[in-house]
């Protein structure tokens, strides 16, 4: 078994920290705009992506807003500060809960499904109201909405369409999240921040590792032998050790996720 073609190779750390910068300060001046909004959850990719913005913007052209709910960890929202205050940015904290409340009763055709169905469209409110906020924000000051999606859940979906895949930007949109974690350290992001479980706080207790079914460290294997080296799917599971069918798990994945990636399709009667 060959190392090289099972780890993603190595990038220069610096370098990448470079590019994405560079590709930050181009958006913003594209755009004719002022400065940039982000959502500060206290995560890896949040804080991630806001110590980008902080190398290529001045600090107070950049708005970061914590926006918690009673699923919210404190844990999270006491990092989220520490990053911004780090930075020397400012913040908000816009409690969403008031917002989702009315919400609460409003769709009354789901209830015989079951509760699964109403926990999802609830997971995903939080995520909208919260896409709503940061535009609003951004539109009010003229800023670009800065995104904090990583490769690997952009490929697999994990994200809320109009939600946290409502931006305008996605920085670190090209790293796996392994990747993601590198360039953490690189670029001096608390280290409590990048070994803590990845969590998107939708629920008590939820994580992101737990509902994927997976470890990132996995994850970014099969998709990088599987979208980069277009690997079949045999070779992965057996370059991987891992079972065919969980290789197909996440070959399905990626195709049932295709249309959150594209704009919304037209018939083509114009071609």
């Amino acid at each position: 078994m060959q190392e090289e073609t099972i780890n993603i190779p190595r990038r220069d750390q610096e370098k990448t920290a470079g590019s994405i910068s560079s590709f930050i300060d181009e958006k913003v001046k594209e755009s004719q705009t002022s400065g940039v909004v982000i959502g500060l959850s206290g995560g890896l990719d949040s804080s991630t992506t806001a110590y980008l913005c902080a190398k290529t913007i001045k600090s107070d052209k950049i708005l970061g807003i914590i926006m918690p709910t009673v699923t919210t960890p404190s844990k999270d929202i006491e990092d989220a500060i520490i990053v911004a205050e780090a930075l020397g940015i400012e913040y908000e904290i816009i409690h969403v809960d008031d917002l989702i409340a009315p919400f609460t009763d409003l769709c009354i055709h789901t209830k015989d499904k079951g509760l699964d169905h109403r926990d999802i469209a609830n997971a995903n409110l939080k995520a909208r109201i919260r896409m709503m906020i940061l535009y609003y924000h951004a539109n009010d000051l003229n800023r670009l909405v800065v995104g904090t999606g990583n490769r690997t859940e952009l490929l697999v979906g994990y994200f809320t369409k109009y939600g946290d895949g409502g931006v305008d930007i996605l920085p670190i949109g090209d790293l796996y999240k392994t990747e993601v974690r590198l360039l953490a350290s690189q670029i001096g992001v608390p280290v409590e921040i990048i070994k803590k479980p990845p969590t998107a706080g939708l629920w008590a207790g939820q994580t992101d590792e737990e509902e994927l079914g997976i470890k990132y460290e996995v994850l970014d294997r099969i998709l990088y032998l599987m979208v980069d080296k277009n690997l079949d799917d045999n070779e992965i599971a057996q370059k991987l050790e891992i079972p065919l069918n969980e290789v197909l798990r996440i070959k399905i994945r990626i195709n049932n996720s295709q249309h959150k990636l594209e704009p919304a399709q037209s018939p083509g009667l114009l071609e």
